[in-house]
């Protein structure tokens, strides 16, 4: 896996843990003097609901320190204290993923809209899903689910994650329309810069994508950029033939992956590849 599909993995990972527990507070069910159904909190929920609650948690906490059999047999119990709970569905997908059970993580996350098909976190992660395996024009039908939700918290995570996806099938039209939508959300947000400097120096409008690198430089810290996005910065540079720039991202590649294909290619002088 390149370093770039890694960090889009570990990612979606995280992603899929936020909204796992975003959603945990909202199993229940009330109804109102017109006797619609109410938005539930967590006073709504059953002993059950509790107990899976918790087992979820449990989960959650031994997936992140990597002991995924743990969490596996938790997420289990979560599901059997209640077979309704979509979040645990969800993050039981996110388990077979890691374990590299694609079949599995694919049919969990389908259960899991089946269950709550207006989550928008499932409807993220399963949209990140289907385009981390190849499967990108099914991806944006979710994406768009999740972004259809007024109630969604995290908005610009789906808009980032499409334009990601439009940008791995080079619809760079597409990825500008997600990635603008995000920008307004969260300016500052690293992934989004990088990806926008991404659609412009494939577009050859290299002013813009240098504005999103200069940007890029000022909101992330340089050790968390991938040497994908360094190579991107250093190519920017050197096509606007600001060389202090250049070197300086250039710097930035050898220090902290100086191993990489990227800095291979940058030592050949390979810009155009």
């Amino acid at each position: 896996m390149t370093d770039f599909a890694q960090r889009r993995s570990t990612r979606l990972a995280a992603l899929a843990l936020a909204g796992v527990l975003a959603g945990c507070a909202g199993s229940g069910s009330t109804t109102g003097p017109s006797g619609k159904a109410e938005l539930a909190t967590a006073s709504d929920q059953t002993s059950a609901q509790k107990r899976a609650e918790i087992r979820m948690q449990l989960a959650v906490g031994y997936f992140e320190q990597g002991q995924v059999q743990v969490a596996l047999d938790e997420i289990k119990k979560a599901i059997a204290a209640d077979p309704t709970y979509a979040d645990a569905y969800g993050m039981r997908a996110v388990i077979y993923m890691r374990m590299g059970e694609n079949e599995l993580a694919n049919d969990n996350f389908m259960h899991a809209l089946k269950l709550a098909p207006n989550n928008p976190e499932l409807n993220n992660n399963y949209g990140s899903y289907l385009c981390q395996k190849g499967r990108v024009p099914e991806s944006f039908k979710y994406f768009d689910a999740a972004l259809g939700n007024r109630m969604y918290q995290s908005p610009a995570s789906a808009m980032n994650n499409a334009g990601d996806c439009a940008l791995k099938i080079r619809d760079y039209g597409l990825a500008e329309k997600y990635l603008l939508q995000a920008l307004q959300i969260t300016p500052d947000l690293p992934v989004t810069n990088a990806n926008m400097a991404r659609v412009y120096y494939q577009r050859r409008d290299y002013p813009r994508a240098s504005f999103f690198i200069t940007r890029l430089g000022k909101v992330a810290k340089t050790d968390s950029l991938s040497a994908d996005v360094l190579w991107l910065a250093i190519k920017v540079q050197h096509k606007m033939g600001d060389q202090g720039a250049e070197q300086g991202w250039a710097t930035q590649l050898r220090r902290h992956h100086a191993n990489s294909p990227e800095y291979a290619a940058y030592q050949r002088g390979a810009f155009d590849e």
